[in-house]
């Protein structure tokens, strides 16, 4: 058997087995949902817009009560289509033209309102349209300020059922096609009335409507939405807006996101409120007390008239309660906290918090009573709880506190600081975080330590939390210090532009350094064949200085299935592993579970990762969003393949200077043509050296470059094969010529770096 070298692949005669490519080739993506959510007790119909929607199955919604059918899809209509409609509606126009010059009566209108049209324009009759619905169609099909965008091309129209008893708040939908199982995207579900906006209503609401409510539109570019709905006087109203809630980051858009934006108008037209934000969050809140009794008018629309088809929005309006200010912002583990709240429409002054229930972390609560108010967070710790007392804002007036030790406190004014004084010992560690933006407090930290004299020895600003994925202002401080000399030190908490007030809570916790980490994994949907290796990535988020090990267990998968590169090396902060499927695999999605076990301070710690999405801001920044629940989908297949196994003992010692040998198995005895091997994720001076087929399997040699490489280097190998496919031509018939095509993954090798 030949070999020969291709740049930095290996040609090979191989006995694999497994067929083209490893994974579904179009995942399906979903773009928006719209409406994004609906009443408890009612059936209604959804549309699905984004990409590789076709063969839509089934829906996966979280949690019980809402049940989800699908009734139809559209592919994404072709510029010929396009072109051949737009032929269509000249002549019907012309027709009518020429009917008018003639007097003769204009043909009979097939559909009146454009809201009742079928989803499908191909499904239209435009022979049978009148002038007026021509318009509105020519304005839907050929709008010049519409960018064309294939994510959002595909459609999929769902009949959605909500019991009266479902649970209310953020769901999670996915869609199930015959190429796999989409990432999902939030739904709510409400106890209010809905109302779907209905076009046109640039210049003023189409009815008056009754309050409270929630309203769904989609702006379009140039688009601006209105509502009108009666009030009295000395009602507060609050209209709380959803449009970056319901899609946290559009890749493709700049700020990243639907920046909406809210007026509110008398029945004269005079604008009485305009809101575009709400503190850091870019989706406003709008509070208005009403001074008479009448019709009023609110406005949605983008900050700069951008717009299409996932600028979706929700506004709960009316008398809505509204958390304005929560102190304090947590508690300790295993007690029961009282909360104090202030703001709108409360039916409760004080929220109960019981620590005894949860666990450390920060946690969403919200009585039942309150639908339609922002969640309130709240964080709980195992330190003593402690309050600031003011005085406290300098080194004279200074609050002395024993450690450890959790604070809560607020920054009550501009230009206000907060000053702790604590003893210490030569050489101890110290670990000062703040709680503030991470728990929706306006707080910009700024956090310093210094001596008893006010020299300082350690400040920060900004400290960027992963695990905070849905933020884009990482305003909470951290500093970690090591005392120089046994005495007294004080820390000053502040706001960095110099704010404050009433909301600007925060927590501090201040102590030894509590080294930790988290973990998360992507894609929360992961889409594989019987036999098939896929790729996962795993994100460590280390905290206090924990650089050890994290070794990766696989819990609830489906038997057979194997976790390969479970590990995330001491020192790094993510790996590629792969999942391998079995022969026999069971079709349809299966909830999967991933932890991450290391020794922490002399301890085993566990921790179960989270699934996440890793998505893009506006064409740059990275965020990895958390998501509900990791799902594994297995794809049909009309034939199974048997999964390749890596023998080779792990992680495997790759010597500098010298070679390595690896070895995989597959039990098959099928032949396949040549195919090339390449190696990605290796450290610089690691490279391919022979393939060797052998009975039931390859065995692989690496080569160490000893002048390369660094001895202790970790990680995880990938191997990935690739084939030439012939190229055939319309006829169908061979052209000669041929495309590298990926073949199959390998499971990931774990390696370390060691000496010859």
């Amino acid at each position: 058997m030949r070999l020969r070298l291709i740049s930095s692949s290996v040609l090979v005669c191989g006995c694999l087995a497994w067929s083209s490519v490893s994974a579904a080739t179009k995942e399906p993506r979903i773009g928006y949902l719209y409406p994004a959510g609906g009443r408890s007790g009612s059936t209604f119909e959804m549309t699905v817009g984004g990409q590789f929607l076709k063969g839509a199955t089934n829906v996966l919604v979280s949690g019980s009560g809402v049940d989800v059918t699908v009734l139809q899809y559209v592919k994404a209509i072709t510029n010929k289509e396009r072109n051949e409609l737009r032929k269509k509606m000249r002549e019907t126009q012309k027709s009518i033209q020429n009917a008018q010059k003639k007097g003769q009566p204009q043909p009979k209108m097939e559909v009146m309102d454009p809201e009742s049209w079928p989803m499908d324009p191909r499904d239209l009759d435009v022979s049978e349209m009148s002038a007026s619905d021509l318009k509105k169609l020519r304005a839907m099909l050929f709008n010049s300020k519409k960018q064309p965008n294939a994510q959002l091309d595909d459609r999929v129209l769902l009949s959605v059922n909500i019991a009266s008893d479902a649970k209310l708040g953020k769901r999670e939908l996915r869609l199930l096609t015959s190429q796999g199982l989409s990432a999902p995207v939030i739904l709510y579900v409400n106890t209010f009335a809905e109302q779907l906006e209905s076009e046109p209503n640039e210049k003023e609401g189409n009815r008056v409507l009754s309050l409270p409510v929630v309203l769904n539109g989609q702006i379009m570019p140039g688009d601006v939405d209105r509502f009108r709905f009666h009030a009295k006087r000395g009602q507060r109203l609050i209209a709380n807006v959803q449009a970056r809630a319901l899609l946290p980051y559009l890749a493709d858009a700049v700020p990243g996101w639907f920046q909406a934006v809210l007026s509110l108008y008398d029945a004269d037209g005079k604008e009485l409120v305009f809101v575009d934000d709400f503190r850091f969050d870019p989706d406003p809140l709008l509070r208005f007390e009403v001074p008479a009794d009448g019709d009023y008018e609110l406005l949605i629309r983008d900050s700069i008239y951008r717009g299409r088809e996932d600028f979706v929005y929700r506004i709960a309006l009316g008398e809505l309660p509204f958390v304005e200010r929560a102190f304090p912002i947590g508690g300790q583990v295993g007690k029961s906290t009282r909360v104090s709240l202030q703001g709108w429409n409360l039916p409760t002054r004080t929220l109960v918090v019981d620590g005894a229930k949860m666990g450390a972390g920060i946690h969403q609560v919200l009585p039942g009573a309150m639908e339609g108010a922002r969640p309130v967070l709240v964080a709980l710790d195992s330190a003593e709880e402690h309050r600031d007392s003011e005085p406290n804002n300098s080194l004279k007036l200074a609050q002395p506190i024993m450690l450890p030790a959790t604070i809560n406190g607020t920054i009550s004014e501009p230009n206000d600081w907060d000053v702790f004084r604590f003893k210490g010992e030569k050489g101890q560690n110290i670990s000062a975080e703040v709680f503030a933006r991470r728990l929706n407090s306006p707080l910009d930290s700024l956090l310093k330590l210094t001596d008893s004299k006010g020299h300082q020895l350690g400040i920060n600003d900004d400290e960027r939390d992963e695990a905070s994925g849905l933020t884009t202002h990482h305003a909470d401080s951290h500093v970690l210090a090591t005392l120089p000399a046994t005495g007294t030190y004080c820390l000053h908490i502040g706001d960095s532009q110099n704010a404050g007030g009433d909301a600007f809570a925060y927590r501090l916790r201040l102590g030894a350094p509590k080294p930790d980490f988290r973990l998360r994994v992507m894609p929360s949907s992961i889409n594989m064949f019987a036999g098939d290796t896929v790729k996962i990535n795993v994100v460590a988020i280390r905290r206090d200085g924990f650089g050890g090990d994290i070794n990766l267990e696989l819990k609830d998968a489906p038997a057979g299935v194997v976790l390969s590169g479970g590990w995330v090396p001491a020192g790094q902060d993510k790996v590629v592993a792969t999942l391998t499927a079995p022969k026999k695999m069971p079709s349809g999605p299966a909830s999967l579970r991933i932890a991450g076990v290391a020794e922490v301070a002399g301890r085993a710690v566990r921790r179960n990762a989270v699934a996440a999405e890793d998505m893009m801001q506006a064409f740059l920044w990275r965020h990895l969003v958390p998501v509900e629940e990791l799902m594994l989908n297995g794809v049909p297949r009309k034939w199974a393949r048997p999964p390749v196994r890596l023998t080779s003992g792990t992680p495997v010692m790759v010597r500098s200077g010298d070679t390595t040998a690896i070895s995989f198995r597959i039990k098959s005895k099928r032949m396949k043509s040549d195919l090339e091997f390449e190696l990605s994720s290796a450290p610089e001076g690691v490279t391919l050296g022979n393939v060797t087929p052998v009975k039931g399997g390859v065995d692989i040699t690496l080569i160490g470059d000893q002048e390369k490489l660094i001895p202790g280097q970790k990680g995880n190998l990938l191997l990935s094969a690739f084939m030439q496919q012939p190229i055939r031509g319309k006829d169908k018939k061979p052209t000669g010529k041929t495309r590298r095509v990926l073949y199959g993954l390998l499971p990931a090798v774990p390696f370390e770096i060691v000496d010859k």
